[in-house]
């Protein structure tokens, strides 16, 4: 299964990007919006186009660096002819890896994705997106 890389823009931290997509799904379905649908979609979600959370995610990007991830949960449309990535508003937190920032999205190869970390561990658990980028410019992780 295939994944996406994005940048959460404007997520100043973990808790801030949790917080936004809690709010988001208040609201209904959670998904973003892109100009075109990815080439390779049917390697992410499957060939109906429509997954089931057991495909790929997408991986967010925070300072510099892959926190976290939502399930993607199927491809749609948006208005003015968009495409509308749906995805599972909860975060399952991974370990930290460095990520250059980027513009829209990118693929990420499964063997490319970070692990999710345990099942017990809450957002606010994770070590800081800052501190996982120093200590990996360091090459200490």
């Amino acid at each position: 299964m295939l994944h996406l890389t994005k940048v959460a823009f404007g997520a100043t931290s973990l808790e801030h990007l949790a917080e936004r997509l809690k709010q988001r799904a208040a609201d209904g379905p959670v998904f973003l919006t892109t100009r075109y649908l990815p080439k390779r979609h049917e390697e992410i979600v499957g060939a109906d186009g429509q997954g089931d959370g057991k495909g790929g995610s997408l991986y967010w990007i925070i300072k510099h660096t892959l926190v976290a991830r939502s399930p993607i949960l199927g491809f749609g449309e948006a208005e003015g002819g968009r495409v509308a990535i749906h995805i599972d508003p909860a975060l399952v937190l991974t370990e930290g890896r460095p990520k250059r920032a980027h513009q829209g999205w990118r693929y990420l190869e499964p063997g490319d994705a970070p692990a999710d970390l345990g099942g017990d561990v809450v957002v606010g658990d994770a070590m800081p997106a800052a501190l996982i980028g120093k200590l990996a410019a360091l090459g200490l992780i």
